[in-house]
């Protein structure tokens, strides 16, 4: 019998997909996922889809003057005494707490720092060692203070906004070489109102040349911002005490750690929902970047991630319904609005018009998706059969793809013997692939953002004889050892674990298990690295997440930070700079308790290095590896630009050397595959369309990194066979199937 354990309930439940880049947003899941939040919405990006104003209303806005309400005291003295208690981390509640949280605090509501000068920081400044006292007293005043002073400089830099745009727009300048910074998190503070005219004008010319690069005419861009900034000049005298409630509590909460928040009554409501595991949407998680909604991660078979045109780091710029009509500038909504328009019911058609590059400047383009349901099903483990010719013998491998982990905790409850689970479905997939007659076995864990501890658990369980599986550590307490006291196994013989950077949580816990036993071989990238578990604490008003413990693997490692680290590397084509736990501010640290008893199962330590020379040795001249290496430096490249140009020439050519590199590199893959070369790179997006159309089942060896893993997975069996003959030491597998 194993020992079952599950932190995927709505009380107490693991995930990394909270993850990236979650500096300072909020995101919000539209359909099926096992949760997934980072930390809340700037307060400037408040916007309704109705009532636009006129130019002449826009010039006596004011910015409301909001006050807490009567229950936030209470809220706030109780969110304080959980996190001194029950998280994971002690911290003293002192004036070095305080420095931190009003540092926390300005960077949620201008981490730009494109709202508020100098001066009004200096002023503010009266507050950064008082903090800590009007926590201990449930004194908001501080907290309503600041965010009315940053709330009058929104309308102010809107205003400024439409003036340049009605009086100014005709004489924008597009030859001149000027430039943006784009990232102003860690610029100096703007000394007067003068610079920060200067940085939205040169905003607002960034806006108006993505635009016009994209083909709008100058009299369509100046009716579009008008009207964008119209919506949220109006929007912004609507924010709510409740805003610049949870804004300030989950300043103060991210103190402690990025997963630690508080949500407020509708983003509970909403994260109610995605925990129900029954929202109709299309599978995407959203965050609010500055005045963007930006996309955070696809669910795994939903919707978008069907309809492949959707990826990670996409902005939606505006979202329509059905097949025809208007679509709605979002730029600068609230983005639980979004979240509401983009939202509706299995079988609608929603129309996004999506920004691929993360500058203003941007090439955007419009995509549809079917809404739908996201059935438990459909994120089911999948089989595959890969064939690969070694001496002129054929080998057959199993691949095991897994979306996340999951099970139907109701039905298995009940005893259902029909229920879903992930070990249930893999050891069944597993005997399907032995009646093929595999030699050896990959499970596919790229991407998978966690889920169920329980199932990773008891999947591990499926590959050793016994033992513990994964240690769990509360604060201020002995760990908790999960174990599977089961001696079968489902499968003895070679096997691999595939994981990348989006491999993360539950998906560590089980290669980290496999690595440590020394059962399989770990190929790919070094995983997020989330090694904590969060506890939903309901509240007197909305609820709190706080982090309450951490994972660690057998071996006493943790999994925080570091994640797992690959046996083998692969090319990643993710920047870890920016995404993965070690790119949150304030995650907590990696660290080491002492490793549960167990007994490595195989020495694999003794032919590792062998087995990285003959894998360098076979990509080398790798045309396929070369290209995804390729695409990676050039992502990893331009994400490291800090400045974008203002003059539309050096814009255009920058464009044309983008298009020429990748119609090379992508017609350098085409020569590799016996494929006729393209004329451009349109070709290129009508081809992937009409395959997406089809629905033709992918074969696992047009995947170079599936591949070259079976390749790997070879080595291992021939390697450890020739030890067992020559060495006596226990083989993985003594014959081939």
């Amino acid at each position: 019998m194993k020992r079952k354990a599950f932190t995927g309930c709505a009380h107490k439940f693991e995930d990394a997909n909270e993850s990236m880049k979650s500096k300072l947003t909020l995101a919000l899941i539209l359909a099926l996922t096992t949760a997934a939040f980072t930390t809340p919405l700037h307060a400037d990006t408040a916007l309704n889809t109705a009532n636009e104003v006129t130019a002449d209303e826009a010039r006596i806005f004011t910015a409301e003057v909001l006050e807490p309400l009567d229950v936030h005291t209470r809220t706030s003295l109780t969110i304080v005494e959980q996190l001194r208690h029950t998280h994971y981390v002690r911290k003293r509640l002192d004036d070095t707490l305080s420095s931190e949280f009003f540092d926390k605090y300005l960077a949620i509501l201008d981490n730009q720092r494109m709202y508020l000068t100098a001066k009004d920081v200096a002023e503010m400044e009266a507050y950064r060692y008082e903090l800590d006292e009007a926590l201990r007293e449930g004194n908001l005043q501080p907290a309503f203070e600041v965010f009315n002073r940053f709330q009058s400089g929104v309308v102010d830099r809107l205003e400024f906004l439409l003036s340049e745009l009605e009086n100014n727009f005709s004489r924008m300048d597009f030859t001149t070489n000027e430039t943006i910074e784009l990232d102003r998190e860690n610029a100096p503070w703007p000394a007067s109102h003068a610079d920060l005219d200067d940085l939205w004008r040169k905003r607002l010319k960034a806006a108006a040349l993505s635009m016009k690069l994209n083909g709008k005419s100058m009299e369509e861009i100046q009716t579009l911002l008008i009207k964008r900034y119209k919506n949220r000049l109006k929007q912004s005298t609507q924010t709510k005490s409740e805003d610049a409630f949870q804004l300030y509590m989950n300043a103060f909460a991210s103190t402690y750690d990025p997963h630690t928040q508080y949500f407020s009554p509708r983003t509970s409501q909403n994260f109610n929902i995605n925990m129900s595991l029954s929202l109709e949407g299309i599978g995407a998680v959203l965050r609010n970047e500055d005045e963007y909604t930006e996309v955070v991660r696809l669910v795994p078979a939903g919707p978008a991630d069907k309809a492949g045109d959707l990826k990670p780091n996409d902005r939606i710029i505006s979202v329509g319904h059905g097949q025809k009509g208007p679509l709605i500038d979002v730029v600068g909504w609230r983005l639980d609005d979004v979240v509401d328009l983009i939202r509706g019911p299995k079988g609608s058609t929603v129309r996004l018009e999506i920004q691929e590059d993360s500058a203003d400047g941007g090439d955007t383009r419009v995509i549809s998706i079917t809404r739908d349901t996201v059935q438990l099903e459909e994120q089911a483990a999948q089989k595959k059969l890969l064939t690969l010719n070694r001496g002129g013998q054929d080998f057959r491998l199993g691949i095991i793809e897994i979306p996340t982990f999951y099970a139907d905790f109701k039905a298995l409850q009940a005893g259902d013997p029909n229920a879903k689970s992930t070990t249930r479905d893999v050891e069944k997939l597993i005997g399907e692939l032995r009646k093929e007659g595999i030699d050896g076995l990959i499970i596919d864990l790229r991407n998978n953002g966690g889920g169920s501890l329980q199932e990773a658990d008891s999947m591990t369980g499926l590959f050793i004889e016994s033992g513990p599986t994964v240690q769990v550590k509360s604060a201020r307490r002995r760990p908790a050892v999960y174990a599977d006291n089961d001696d079968t196994v489902a499968w003895d013989g070679p096997l691999a674990v595939m994981v990348n950077r989006l491999s993360a949580s539950a998906s560590e816990i089980f290669a980290g298990a496999i690595q440590d036993y020394g059962r399989g071989i770990i190929v790919g990238s070094q995983t997020f690295g989330k090694g904590t578990v969060q506890t939903l604490v309901p509240l007197n008003r909305g609820q709190l997440k706080i982090t309450a413990a951490k994972f660690y693997r057998v071996s006493g490692q943790s999994t925080q930070h570091q994640g797992v680290v690959p046996d083998v590397v692969m090319p990643e084509l993710f920047d870890t700079d920016e995404i993965g736990e070690s790119s949150l501010d304030d995650a907590l640290p990696w660290d080491m308790i002492q490793p549960a008893l167990f007994k490595r199962q195989t020495q694999l330590e003794n032919v590792m290095a062998e087995l990285r020379v003959l894998h360098q040795e076979r990509t080398a001249d790798d045309g396929e590896f070369n290209y995804l290496k390729a695409l990676a430096d050039k992502a990893r490249e331009r994400g490291r630009r800090t400045h974008l140009s203002l003059n539309e020439a050096v814009r255009k050519k920058e464009k044309e050397q983008d298009d020429a590199w990748r119609l090379e590199l992508e017609n350098g893959l085409r020569k590799i595959k016996g494929k006729e070369p393209l004329a451009s790179l349109d070709e290129l997006e009508e081809e992937e369309d009409a395959e997406a159309e089809e629905e033709v089942e992918e074969d696992p060896s047009e995947d170079a990194l599936v591949r070259e893993t079976g390749e790997v997975l070879l080595d291992l069996l021939n390697l450890t066979r020739q030890m067992a003959h020559v060495e006596g030491v226990p083989s993985m597998r003594e014959e081939l199937n």
